[in-house]
């Protein structure tokens, strides 16, 4: 009887055990609960990435009627598209792109420098066709774009790695979708991520992804040159220090048996 009544207490930890790991994997768990009680709010301002210092920016000025008088804002480099050994360098023209500096100013042409950082691509825009505007007789078309927007996954994802951001706009759970999303030894409640602010002062958010307001943070999207570092659990840094452990043991293993053999070759 008291063998019996010990089974069912080791398989009733292990069942308890295991409810209380599950429920450390999923992603927002109190979303049902927040549906029911109508506590979720819906965001009504939509995420607009903003120029920071070290972008690199495409300006792009068009005017229909005046085709000529935007040409001097558009400027152009030639880039090497073919190299060979019988034939010379062949090249096609690029945009060129605008380094936005520590101060958040780019030297657009014509204008000279402009302070960008800081501003939304809109309010950008609209900040150069006011600038522009003296230079033509109908308002200019502008269109500015980030080309280095990139962010980094590492820790434990499937496919650490900096990505390349062609819309401006990714989301957590997107970026841990690049990444191939966390391996289950990732803690899902203590995800950091690191920022940079403008003034170049970095800053480490810790975020809880098992919780649905994490739609609502101000850090749900993530910002240019972010990194979202997913930290191991403990078993994970158990197994780890076990095959450092044995890799090691087996090199010392490994070289007794090799001493002894040459001993033994010798002896003969």
């Amino acid at each position: 009887m008291k063998k019996r009544n010990l089974g069912i207490l080791v398989l009733a930890s292990l069942l308890l055990a295991g409810c209380q790991s599950y429920r450390k994997v999923p992603y927002l768990q109190d979303v049902a609960e927040q549906e029911r009680t109508n506590t979720v709010a819906t965001n009504t301002e939509l995420y607009d990435a903003r120029i920071m210092p070290k972008d690199l920016l495409t300006i792009i000025v068009s005017c229909p009627e005046e085709p000529e008088l935007a040409e001097p804002f558009n400027l152009t480099v030639a880039t090497p598209i073919n190299v060979s050994h019988d034939r010379s360098l062949n090249s096609q023209p690029m945009l060129q792109q605008y380094l936005v500096d520590n101060d958040g100013c780019v030297d657009f042409p014509i204008l000279g420098n402009i302070r960008l950082g800081g501003l939304t691509k809109g309010e950008a825009e609209q900040l150069l066709k006011e600038k522009l505007k003296p230079q033509f007789r109908k308002m200019p078309i502008v269109t500015v774009r980030m080309v280095n927007y990139k962010i980094s996954v590492i820790g434990e994802v499937a496919v650490p790695g900096t990505f390349t951001i062609s819309n401006e706009k990714v989301n957590i759970f997107e970026a841990l979708t690049m990444a191939g999303d966390m391996t289950i030894y990732g803690i899902r409640d203590n995800v950091k991520l690191i920022r940079e602010n403008k003034e170049g002062q970095r800053e480490i958010i810790v975020l809880n992804l098992n919780d649905c307001d994490i739609l609502q943070s101000p850090y749900y999207y993530m910002q240019q040159n972010d990194i979202l570092y997913v930290t191991p659990n403990k078993s994970k840094a158990k197994t780890a220090s076990i095959s450092a452990s044995t890799t090691i043991w087996f090199s010392i293993v490994g070289s007794l048996v090799s001493m002894a053999s040459l001993i033994i070759a010798i002896a003969k």
